[in-house]
Order: C-alpha cells, then structure tokens, then sequence
C-alpha cells in the first residue's frame, strides 16, 4: 500500500499498533485480510480528512461504532465527510469500526480497546444490552463521552442521542396504513434486530396505534437476527405461509430487497409497503414502485448535531439546547428528490 502519512499516524487511526501498520505496509507476513483492509480504510480516511488538517483549531481523534448493514455505513462515511468540515472550532478525525453484524462480544472487545487506546469521543449505533451499557458507562467514567446516534442506548450509558424520533415514527406508520389499506387482510410488521432500542420503539408503537386506529386489520411479525436464529427471509417466510392474506408491509429494520423476494417466493405482491431511510437500496425500490412510502430522517442533522455534543463536552462550542429529535418525512416516487434517484430512474 502507497501512502504519504507517517506509520503513527496511519496507526491512530486505524487502532493498530505501529508495528502492525509497518508489516502490512511493507507486505510481511502475518497480516491478516481484515487488518489489511481496516489499513487501507484509514489510509482512505485521512486523505478525505487531509482537507480539514490547514485549520488552525485543535485535532480531536473520535470513534464512531456502528452496527448496520455496509449500504447505510458507506452512506454514514459519506455523509460525516460532507458534515465535518462544517463543524468549526476543531478538526475532528473519526476511527471507525462498523460491521454489518456486530455481535455482544465483539462489540465489547472494540469499546475495551477505545478505553485502552483513548478516544476525545465516541458515536454509537449498538444493541442496548446491560454489558454494552456497562462498557458505555465505563467509557465515559473515564472522560470518554458516548453520544447514541439512530437508536438510543438507555441512560446513563451515554452523554446524548442524537437521531429521530423512532416512536413517532412508528406511530405514523400505522396512521398511514390505516388510512391506504381499504379493507381486511393482515400486515407484515418486519424487524432485523430487536435488540435495537429504536426498532422496538418503532414496533410497539405501529401496533399500538394500528390496534387503536384499525382493529380489524392483523398483524403477523417476522424476526431475523441473532436473537431468533433466523434469516430476515426464513422470518418472512415463515409469516407469510402462517398468514397468507398479508396485503402490506411495514418495513421496521431494512433488509427489504430479501423482504420482499420471500414474499414473491410465497406468491403474495403487497398491497403497501413502507421503509425506513433513503438509502441506496431504498432509493432504488422507491423509484422503481417496489415499495411505496420511505420513512426519511436527516442523518446529515443527526451527525451533525452528535458532533456538536462531543464539542459541547470539551468546551470547544456552547453547551447545546436540549435537542428534539428529528421528524421524519413522508417520500413516495412521486416527490423522491431527483438528486436521490438512481441512474436511469
């Protein structure tokens, strides 16, 4: 691998050690293809940086841990690149450790080696369990604030959340199929990972007010992830052979692409389908009609305003205002921004 920065620096923000910067470098042996990989990620990182280093403010070295599926982590590189040089005071260099899945112990071994290593911050899309929690708190006992972006963390574990309001969200979820679907029949209420706080959030919500608004209509949930054992596909299939008369889907976690492929294997087309997030999946779906209503939310706001807490914290801007979570918006193909339409759309 070419590069022009200095083997520390190169190591900092990949959370090696030097010497493993300089194997993998100089292609020695015992380099591993993950090692070799989060390399070249760093590499990649501070040449899109390099543009910030000519500011004269301080350079804070954050962490940013997310567990999603690698479409919406490339959307979060590209988006915290647009947002950073916008920030001001500081030049913040965000490490960052995302995996499609993240499991509990993994997720530990990165947050110790944060605590051993040193971080002026932390952003986190986690499970909310009690030993992440843990690690959470232990962070920020040792002056490390964790600001929870997407999906909430339970307090105390975390210094601030920034992201949209996932209960709201849920609840005008069911507003809206409860004024499109005319008729009887049943929904598909899909989650991938309901150890996520604002995936729970979201379902509880979509029952409760489509039990209230639409009581007729029922509801059959499908599962996937580690805690069921099962694929989002085997989930929805399962579901659908339970209950054939599906005739809408709400979409809680993503995967929709395998959604709706095991929905078309059991023969059923739905009648409405709404998503969460403009990613490049769901732009694509949307502008194509395979699904109908994406929940939007701006995570250029959300990542902005998680920055802003980690500066608050060290005193590099004013303390900010208690900040509402942001609202999500309402897109169909009709009004999808032609900026967010894929090629050929």
């Amino acid at each position: 691998m070419t590069h022009r920065f200095p083997i520390k620096e190169i190591a900092l923000q990949a959370g090696l050690s030097t010497a493993t910067v300089d194997r993998a470098l100089n292609a020695r042996a015992h380099v591993s293809a993950q090692t070799r990989r989060r390399i070249a990620d760093a590499l990649a990182e501070l040449e899109a940086q390099e543009s910030q280093l000519d500011a004269r403010g301080r350079r804070l070295f954050v962490d940013v841990v997310i567990e999603a599926p690698e479409r919406f982590t490339r959307m979060i590189r590209a988006v915290t690149a647009h947002v950073l040089p916008t920030l001001g005071p500081a030049v913040l260099r965000p490490r960052y450790s995302m995996r499609d899945v993240m499991d509990e112990a993994e997720t530990l071994a990165i947050l110790d080696r944060i605590a051993r290593r040193g971080s002026r911050g932390v952003l986190v899309k986690l499970r909310d369990s009690s030993p992440i929690r843990d690690a959470l708190a232990g962070l920020g006992a040792r002056g490390i604030p964790v600001v929870a972006i997407f999906t909430d963390i339970a307090a105390p574990a975390r210094l601030a959340f920034a992201g949209p309001e996932n209960a709201r969200a849920g609840d005008t979820a069911a507003w809206l199929v409860a004024r499109m679907l005319h008729g009887t029949g049943a929904v598909l209420v899909s989650q991938c990972q309901p150890s996520f706080l604002g995936e729970e959030a979201r379902r509880r919500a979509f029952l409760n007010g489509l039990a209230r608004l639409r009581p007729e209509l029922s509801c059959v949930e499908a599962v996937g992830g580690t805690m069921t054992g099962l694929s989002i596909e085997e989930a929805v299939t399962q579901a659908a052979r339970a209950e054939p008369a599906i005739r809408a889907v709400y979409s809680i976690g993503g995967c929709n692409v395998a959604v709706l492929d095991a929905l078309e294997r059991e023969g059923i087309r739905p009648d409405l389908y709404i998503a969460h997030d403009l990613d490049e999946e769901n732009r694509r779906l949307l502008a194509q009609n395979w699904i109908d209503i994406v929940l939007h939310h701006d995570i250029a706001e959300d990542l902005r305003a998680a920055f802003l807490h980690l500066l608050a914290y060290h005193r590099l801007v004013p303390p900010l205002p208690e900040l509402a979570p942001s609202e999500a918006q309402i897109l169909t193909p009709a009004n999808l921004p032609p900026a967010n339409r894929p090629a050929g759309a």
